[in-house]
């Protein structure tokens, strides 16, 4: 019986492949092509256009890769579609041959049982106190949810769009005040996947913070990072915090996320204790839950797979 039959919980990975990425250019797969805002200026909305399709192409050869090796669970760039503030969807010449990649990429998810999420960058902070920080939000944010909507993924958090609160503004209240305020004025095919995860700064939000802040007031679910925990548990055992955010996702299976110290996988305290390892080496402990797990290694898929491995051999004991 091989390890996906034995297991509920899909394991994932984040936006690159390195084992396509690592290819001759020639046949290098990644959903990351961008460029810089003077080549955007310079050569228009033909050029993205171009980089949008062959992202999306290539994030079709990623499924299937991770059908072929049996990963149901991935996380979409954020970047597929450069500088994506800067014009309307519709315009690139591309759009059709785009609509319908983006569409198969959709329809092979359902089709396969694959669950795709992603999550915006750090500079989206509805928290913030400055209405153009607020409005760049907001905008960013539905340009998520329309791609979602083109691909045709649930209105749900099981595709979820994934953000922090972002910051606290030396006072957290206030901030959270904000978050919800600003949360009502995101269109519904956005405020239906959003979801909020625990922080790895003091100065931020632990899981707690964010039940009784967030989720009490706009219900959204809370997604559970084991490493932030570790290093901002604001007073609850891991086991706690866990059932806490595995608690706001009502009938929708969970997602957690999951990695390990840089610092102590180098055995170098010079290393910030927030970064990421290469690979993960520890079993995180479930305490009897069933989620899924992203995998924020930074070897990505070969770190899950490693992963993925270690985890057979202990269930062939």
């Amino acid at each position: 019986m091989d390890f996906s039959t034995r297991c509920k919980m899909n394991l994932g990975y984040a936006c690159i492949n390195m084992t396509m990425n690592s290819r001759p250019k020639e046949s290098r797969v990644t959903t990351n092509r961008s460029m810089i805002r003077r080549t955007f200026d310079k050569k228009g909305l033909p050029y993205v256009s171009e980089l949008v399709l062959q992202n999306c192409y290539d994030l079709e050869s990623i499924m299937e890769w991770n059908k072929e090796v049996g990963i149901n669970f991935f996380r979409l760039s954020s970047n597929i579609f450069p500088w994506a503030s800067e014009y309307e969807l519709e315009d690139l010449p591309d759009w059709e041959l785009i609509r319908l990649s983006l569409q198969r990429t959709g329809q092979r998810a359902a089709a396969w049982g694959h669950r795709l999420t992603c999550h915006p960058g750090p500079f989206n902070k509805l928290a913030s106190g400055k209405e153009n920080v607020v409005q760049n939000t907001l905008t960013d944010l539905e340009i998520h949810g329309r791609i979602f909507d083109v691909m045709g993924l649930p209105r749900s958090p099981y595709a979820k769009i994934n953000i922090h609160v972002g910051a606290a503004y030396g006072d957290k209240p206030f901030a959270l005040d904000n978050f919800c305020r600003n949360f009502e004025r995101l269109p519904e095919n956005v405020r239906s996947r959003l979801t909020v995860e625990n922080d790895d700064k003091t100065s931020l939000y632990s899981t707690l913070e964010l039940y009784e802040g967030v989720y009490k007031r706009i219900g959204i679910p809370i997604v559970f990072d084991y490493h932030h925990h570790m290093l901002h548990p604001g007073g609850q055992t891991e086991q706690e915090a866990l059932e806490l955010a595995l608690s706001t996702w009502g009938d929708i299976k969970p997602v957690v996320h999951y990695a390990e110290s840089r610092s102590l996988e180098h055995n170098n305290p010079k290393i910030k204790p927030q970064a990421h390892s290469d690979l993960v080496y520890n079993t995180l402990n479930d305490y009897g839950n069933e989620f899924d797990i992203m995998i924020e290694a930074k070897h990505k898929e070969l770190a899950l797979l490693k992963y993925r491995e270690n985890l057979s051999v202990l269930a062939a004991k």
